[in-house]
């Protein structure tokens, strides 16, 4: 996908990363940046964690859908943790008319022998509550959710849990299960899904974002924005250290020296020093950002940038990171 091209189409919008790099917040807040256009979001998470209810402050999600959030535009956000359990009982009670047979299954173990035993069926079934949340339409045969934002698995397991298809056709080669599975394959596989990135601008989540890109590509799955996440601009670059024939340190000491003593500020030879080593550690994490920054401009998609918050997401910190994300243009 070009750089510049828009995914405002989509209504699937998955969204994985590397666990540490903040995935579950820039769920939230493409939901929230969605919703602040007047749009209905379901916002859902497979993986039971709870990141949700954590990031919105509210009591642990459960199988029914709750308003997490609402907008003076008109838009909300609605949660929703799918557990591979209930939606199996719910599949059963679909399909096969079982009703009080599915708690005598779940009773004596099998529903968790099913979820366990079988992980593509275990994928199938979380997947499928997304599938039908986007096909989801009212009376008037217009959707109920504008959009559906997934806090997926990490990109470690993405393409697995993805690739519904192939997983079940080794435990399923006809009947409902398959069915579905290559209903929700073609629904992740069409024009209304895509799959953003989250990374950390650190040597392994850009790695591993780089293999996540390659692998969705392979498994012709449409990958959209990567967002860099937790990214300071820098106070100091290499580019603004004067010439000089001493070494950076020697340059450093003079900065700090100079600057403390136009501050006023009596000094100690150790407060130099261990503010020299500050300023020596951020310019090098300021290179090391602007050359993994180079490295996503490469994978050819385009890349988005949110700013650390000093005091987290609260305090309006949510707000910030879904305006940032209209500002840049992921919401399209």
């Amino acid at each position: 996908m070009p750089p510049a091209e828009p995914v405002a189409d989509a209504r699937l919008h998955v969204v994985t990363g590397k666990g540490g790099t903040g995935k579950t917040s820039v769920a939230a807040a493409l939901a929230t940046a969605f919703a602040a256009r007047g749009e209905r979001v379901l916002l859902t998470e497979v993986e039971g964690r709870q990141g949700l209810a954590q990031v919105f402050d509210v009591a642990p999600l459960g199988e029914d859908e709750r308003t997490l959030l609402t907008d003076p535009s008109g838009g909300e956000v609605v949660g929703l943790s799918v557990d591979a359990r209930a939606a199996l009982l719910e599949y059963l009670h679909r399909f096969y008319r079982l009703g009080p047979a599915g708690a005598v299954l779940q009773r004596v173990g099998a529903v968790d022998f099913a979820t366990t035993i079988a992980p593509g069926v275990r994928d199938v079934l979380l997947i499928g509550k997304v599938y039908e949340a986007v096909g989801r339409t009212t009376r008037r045969d217009g959707p109920v959710f504008d959009r559906v934002v997934l806090d997926a698995p990490p990109t470690g397991r993405i393409g697995r849990f993805l690739a519904v298809n192939s997983e079940v056709s080794q435990v399923a080669r006809v009947g409902p299960i398959r069915s579905q599975a290559d209903s929700i394959t073609r629904m992740l596989s069409g024009p209304e899904t895509v799959v953003h990135l989250v990374t950390l601008l650190e040597e392994m989540p850009v790695q591993e974002t780089r293999d996540a890109v390659a692998e969705l590509t392979d498994l012709s799955l449409r990958v959209g924005w990567v967002v860099a996440n937790l990214v300071d601009e820098p106070l100091l670059l290499p580019e603004d250290l004067p010439t000089a024939s001493d070494g950076v340190d020697d340059v450093l000491d003079d900065l700090v020296t100079e600057g403390l003593a136009a501050a006023e500020v009596s000094t100690l030879p150790a407060m130099v020093t261990g503010l020299v080593r500050e300023a020596r550690d951020h310019l090098a994490r300021a290179a090391l950002q602007a050359r993994l920054g180079e490295e996503l401009a490469g994978l050819g998609r385009p890349v988005a940038t949110l700013p650390g918050l000093p005091d987290g997401l609260e305090g309006g910190g949510l707000g910030v990171l879904a305006d940032a994300l209209d500002e840049q243009g992921v919401t399209g």
